[in-house]
């Protein structure tokens, strides 16, 4: 039977680490509309608000087993459980705040000349005021040049 050093142990905890970490962070879209989409209208509202990124839950869960297996591997006895136990509590809470955070997202109101109505969200802040006219495809929102009065 082969022998697993400590350190390709420690490689091994670290790389379940990282996915798990991983896996309990989502990120936002860059741009995504909710309604129909590829049309003209107007912008008829904008409004900044924040978004969680991830799901705190599985961020700290994922913390949790990876800071109890990392702290497993230290000492010996009762010392082992000792670190075991601190290793998952400071896992979770590590777990915790990195699912946890918030993301800046706009949400642009277009009324379509139909009159149907879409929200964009997106992440960067856009170059429109209420009341501009714009084309909503999948790729962004543009605005529309006005004709001479």
């Amino acid at each position: 039977m082969t022998q697993i050093s400590p350190w390709q142990r420690l490689a091994a905890l670290l790389t379940i680490a990282l996915a798990l970490l991983l896996t309990g962070c989502e990120t936002t879209p860059a741009f995504q509309v909710s309604g129909p989409s590829w049309r003209d209208g107007t912008v008829e509202s904008i409004v900044q608000d924040t978004v969680q990124s991830g799901n705190a839950a599985a961020g700290a869960l994922g913390g949790a087993l990876v800071g109890g297996l990392l702290g497993n591997q230290v000492g010996g006895g009762s010392g082992r459980t000792a670190a075991t136990l601190i290793g998952a509590g400071g896992g979770a809470f590590v777990g915790n705040q990195a699912a946890q955070r918030q993301t800046l997202v706009w949400r642009i109101g277009v009324r379509y000349d139909d009159g149907s109505l879409a929200t964009i969200q997106q992440t960067t802040a856009p170059a429109l005021r209420i009341g501009d006219r714009v084309r909503v495809t999948a790729n962004g929102i543009e605005l529309l040049r006005q004709g001479p009065n």
